[in-house]
């Protein structure tokens, strides 16, 4: 019954704990190794969850095997930026190749903006923005105060679009076009 208990409030939020490892170590094969190990952390202590959200006490294993990672890979500094991207191979709506090819080079910029954020920012910014968590359950995963989290999104928000300024201006043509100052 257990097994069953598991599957039901862990599994569907799956996709979740990979985002989150995905951000976190920037390498799509480490994120899913991460993950497998993190999803057998959980099913191993699964008798020690008490209830509540299941979402956040797994995105919370899922960034405490990412820090264990982090720290081993550090030395061998491993932690480099998966070429693929997050979202390669989305297929887009707008028939417009040129339209498509714009937007492929915006995401490349977000990527590359976000990849240059701290992970204490990233994580933070990735856990509100894309995973849509509540302060309070950044604050439960990270294990900071809810006021933490908040100063940290606010931060990362400020690298954002400096970073995002910063590689703008290095495109070429930025120069002429002021159109090109900003990231989004």
């Amino acid at each position: 019954m257990a097994d069953a208990d598991f599957a039901r409030l862990a599994l569907p939020h799956l996709d979740a704990a990979f985002a989150l490892a995905r951000w976190l170590v920037r390498d799509r094969a480490t994120a899913e190794d991460l993950v497998q190990d993190a999803m057998v952390r959980a099913l191993t202590y699964f008798a020690s969850f008490k209830g509540g959200d299941a979402r956040a006490w797994l995105l919370r294993i899922v960034r405490n095997a990412a820090y264990d990672r982090l720290a081993r890979a550090r030395d061998a500094r491993e932690d480099a930026l998966d070429p693929e991207g997050a979202h390669a191979g989305l297929a887009t709506s707008d028939p417009d190749p040129e339209a498509a090819f714009a937007a492929g080079e915006d995401n490349a910029r977000l990527r590359a903006a976000l990849a240059a954020l701290p992970v204490e920012l990233r994580e933070c910014l990735v856990l509100r923005e894309l995973e849509e968590m509540s302060y309070r359950d950044i604050a439960r995963i990270t294990e900071v105060p809810v006021g933490t989290v908040m100063s940290r999104l606010f931060r990362a928000r400020q690298m954002l679009v400096e970073v995002g300024r910063k590689l703008a201006a290095k495109e070429p043509g930025a120069k002429e076009s002021g159109a090109r100052e900003r990231l989004t």
